[in-house]
């Protein structure tokens, strides 16, 4: 697959089918991928802080996952269709996983981690959910009490193919940062709002207001309070930091 970089992230090219069996080949190899579903915030807050970009150094690749990125791609000649959405791409890839993959949650409530595994297990019977971690992680990517060292110890006892994190933006980043190099084989895919949209617990956009790039504003009606400060600053800088980097001709790159 190709990437393109917008505001020096390089984002792959890629759509729901191909990053879904790219997966498949990873995770057979007896290594471990990172992949981040980036928005316009995790692109903002990379190109505006260089300490978080050295904390998303730890990711093999960054997925595509909001419309305003994929306008970005396409004005570099991607020609891309759709984004790569997290919470879609979570219920396409469990419902149409191979029979016995095996899956590791880290992330969310315990009723949240139940309803996942319910609900995708009915739907595929044939999924693994081997283990899962659904306490608190700080903000510095530190699980609590003894789980710290428990959970990597059973990732690596277990051996899932994929594990997937929820925690959101920046404990999933610096939980990876932390701990990628003590896992031994798998594919991690860090999708945040993905766990409490699929197992139901917080509502998502329509598809209509996805498609026109309006999640965000779906999802600040339904949490304006925890969500209005960060996207006014975020949305605000992706905004600045593309018209600055676009009148110096470095808002995005070829693709490669």
């Amino acid at each position: 697959m190709q990437t393109c970089h917008v505001l020096d992230t390089p984002l792959l090219v890629t759509d729901y089918d191909q990053l879904a069996a790219r997966c498949l080949d990873w995770a057979r190899a007896p290594r471990v991928v990172a992949l981040e579903f980036a928005n316009t915030h995790i692109v903002a807050l990379r190109r505006h802080d260089p300490g978080f970009r050295e904390e998303t150094s730890a990711y093999d690749h960054f997925v595509p996952d909001g419309m305003p990125l994929i306008w970005c791609l396409n004005r570099a000649g991607a020609g891309l269709r759709d984004r790569v959405y997290g919470p879609t791409f979570m219920r396409r890839f469990l419902e149409a996983a191979p029979s016995g993959s095996a899956h590791y949650l880290l992330g969310g409530s315990e009723e949240c981690g139940r309803r996942l595994r319910e609900s995708f297990t009915r739907r595929n019977p044939g999924l693994k959910f081997l283990g899962g971690f659904h306490g608190r992680c700080g903000e510095d990517g530190v699980l609590e009490s003894a789980a710290e060292s428990e959970v990597i110890a059973e990732i690596n006892r277990l051996s899932p193919e994929f594990i997937w994190v929820g925690f959101g933006t920046p404990k999933q980043q610096r939980w990876l940062q932390r701990h990628k190099p003590l896992i031994q084989r798998g594919v991690i895919l860090t999708v945040g709002f993905a766990f409490d949209a699929n197992a139901g617990m917080k509502p998502d956009a329509p598809p209509r207001m996805q498609r026109a790039g309006l999640t965000w504003l779906h999802r600040l009606a339904s949490e304006p309070r925890r969500l209005a400060p960060r996207y006014l600053k975020w949305n605000s800088l992706f905004l600045f930091y593309l018209i600055r980097d676009g009148l110096r001709g470095r808002a995005w790159g070829k693709m490669r």
